[in-house]
């Protein structure tokens, strides 16, 4: 596995293969198998994305801590009431909230990275598939670079709330789904780590504070900002402005930021958003509605 997006970009072009062949290459040599098995695993996760931010888009969810219910089907009825983003942005950040709402109600997700941060990649593929009319094998490609991209930060750091805070999560999530959506575009490679590296940056130091612990609020919020970061920083990739600081080095940075986060502030549910009055309320509640003790 190459570490450095320089030995990525430089392997692709010697070897004259995109970035998603690469990937799969590796794929295929590191689980030893046929490269149509990996393929035929990541169409069935892409049926899965899809299936995912459609599923509360019509109908409001209903779930346990009742603090997210019905966001999907609140921004799909905002659609046509002259938005300040316009109606596919709000489409798409519906589609990132019914993924999330469909993990809150244990209903079928793909981890992409992290259940916290479920909505992110799928809206974005879903999102650019529909604006682009692309092809399966298309977005086939886009979910192979962000595991490209994936690869990177699980080498360097991690996607754990717990260990590196919601930077870790919803921002992984973010940087993937900037690469995917680059190269989806016909950016090049240099754009595609440009845009993971931008859409890192832009969330560097975000806590992971859960109220009651429970992977809903804020969680939903920044699964629909993560999307429009992960476009944003495509946008300003595809025009040509530069992070300064290669990927792997911010993901280098991501981790020692992660590190030196306090504890609390590291999805225990007892720091920030969570360990306000209204969020120790709530924890409260819900314990106890649950028959848990907290004492």
């Amino acid at each position: 596995m190459f570490t450095s997006t320089k030995e990525i970009i430089t392997y692709c072009r010697e070897e004259k293969i995109s970035f998603p062949t690469m990937v799969l290459k590796e794929e295929v040599e590191k689980f030893e198998t046929d490269p149509q098995v990996i393929l035929n695993n990541l169409s069935r996760m892409i049926d899965v994305m899809e299936e995912s931010t459609k599923n509360y888009l019509d109908q409001p969810s209903n779930l346990g801590l009742g603090t997210i219910n019905g966001f999907a089907h609140k921004l799909m009825s905002y659609q046509g009431k002259d938005s300040l983003v316009g109606d596919d942005l709000i489409q798409g950040m519906a589609m990132a909230f019914s993924t999330f709402e469909t993990n809150s109600s244990m209903g079928r997700i793909v981890a992409a990275p992290t259940a916290g941060s479920s909505g992110i990649l799928p809206a974005a593929l879903m999102y650019v598939q529909k604006k682009e009319n692309l092809s399966r094998d298309q977005i086939l490609d886009g979910l192979l670079v962000s595991i490209g991209i994936g690869q990177i930060i699980g080498y360097y750091a991690t996607f754990a709330g717990a260990e590196g805070g919601c930077q870790a999560e919803c921002g992984s999530a973010a940087a993937m789904a900037a690469g995917s959506l680059v190269y989806l575009k016909g950016g090049s490679l240099e754009e595609v780590f440009e845009a993971a590296s931008i859409a890192l940056i832009n969330v560097l130091g975000l806590v992971c504070d859960p109220i009651a612990g429970l992977v809903e609020y804020p969680c939903t919020f920044r699964n629909a900002s993560g999307l429009m970061n992960a476009l944003i920083s495509a946008d300003l990739a595809l025009a040509g402005t530069k992070s300064i600081v290669p990927f792997e080095e911010v993901v280098q940075a991501m981790k020692e930021v992660g590190d030196a986060m306090v504890e609390s502030l590291r999805e225990t549910g007892t720091g920030g958003l969570a360990g306000t009055k209204t969020g120790s309320q709530l924890r409260k509640e819900f314990f106890k509605k649950n028959n848990v003790s907290i004492d």
